[in-house]
């Protein structure tokens, strides 16, 4: 089995501040620090170090090379990565003095994926093999229909959640990851300011009712990670560290859930896992390069 993660690929724009700026404010940053991210670098990156043969899709400019060199260092096949004239999508990322974190993105080359190119990438994958997307990239439509033609298991975080994610033929999804947020939005239900685990558990068997054939999985922050599936839910608490920054946390999940997942332990000790690992990435300051190494989760 090998896993395509055709996603983004971002230069991160990191800038602490003590708080995230509001409308109409001018603040002034602690620090600055450039570094590479993209939901769907991040999530190759974790799956590459969790131990799986991952293989990365997308489109960068010239900018942008570095990017597929560190990714390279971590064990990620970059070969369907393609370079084009233009820019590299960028994201400019506000962290506060409590690890919180506010996020503006660009496209750049995350928003020229032709079909045709979808299509070439696809094509060499195989019935069995996984494809992970997130919504920071164009023609994920094509994707997915590509995918399921060629038998290949789809793996869907909608983020960030806007309306398009509801012209996507969502029924061929076998991994939902979604945030408290996406889905609430997901589920049709009215998202809570301070969520507490029955709300947590309402959109999970809301959403099982939706997608019967799928696995959702909802992290949750403090609060932990929920899955559901079927007749089956399941809850697991986080590791409490101090929160440095959040960035990748969503990404190390996803990438750690599917690894431990491939190692056929049980349900909650991969739900475990998979809190640990995230755990381990919010402790740290940065993105990619926060992810922990299997031999740090898997012990």
């Amino acid at each position: 089995m090998n896993i395509l993660v055709f996603g983004s690929l971002n230069i991160d724009f990191l800038y602490s501040v003590d708080h995230i700026v509001k409308h109409g404010e001018t603040i002034s940053s602690v620090s600055f620090a450039k570094s590479a991210g993209g939901k769907g670098a991040n999530q190759a990156a974790a799956l590459a170090k969790a131990g799986l043969p991952v293989y990365m899709a997308g489109k960068i400019g010239g900018d942008g090379k570095f990017l597929t060199e560190l990714l390279k260092s971590y064990g990620v096949n970059t070969n369907n990565v393609i370079q084009y004239d233009g820019a590299t999508g960028h994201a400019i990322i506000q962290i506060d003095k409590n690890g919180q974190n506010s996020i503006v993105l660009y496209s750049g080359g995350n928003g020229e994926i032709t079909a045709e190119e979808i299509k070439q990438t696809i094509l060499k994958f195989k019935a069995g093999d996984i494809v992970v997307l997130q919504n920071e990239i164009s023609n994920i439509n094509e994707i997915m229909k590509t995918a399921k033609k060629q038998g290949i298991k789809i793996c869907l975080n909608p983020s960030p959640f806007n309306e398009n994610i509801f012209s996507l033929p969502l029924e061929t999804v076998e991994w939902f990851f979604v945030n408290e947020i996406e889905g609430s939005a997901l589920a049709g239900m009215q998202a809570v300011s301070e969520p507490e685990e029955s709300n947590f558990f309402a959109i999970i068997k809301k959403l099982t009712k939706l997608f019967p054939g799928a696995q959702i999985i909802l992290t949750a922050g403090k609060k932990g990670a929920f899955y559901g599936s079927g007749e089956t839910i399941l809850s697991e608490g986080i590791i409490d560290v101090p929160v440095i920054d959040t960035t990748a946390a969503g990404d190390t999940f996803t990438g750690y859930f599917l690894a431990a997942q491939s190692r056929n332990l049980s349900l909650q000790q991969v739900l475990k896992t998979a809190c640990k690992a995230a755990s381990i990435t919010v402790s740290r300051k940065g993105a990619m390069e926060t992810i922990p190494s299997a031999a740090e989760v898997f012990n």
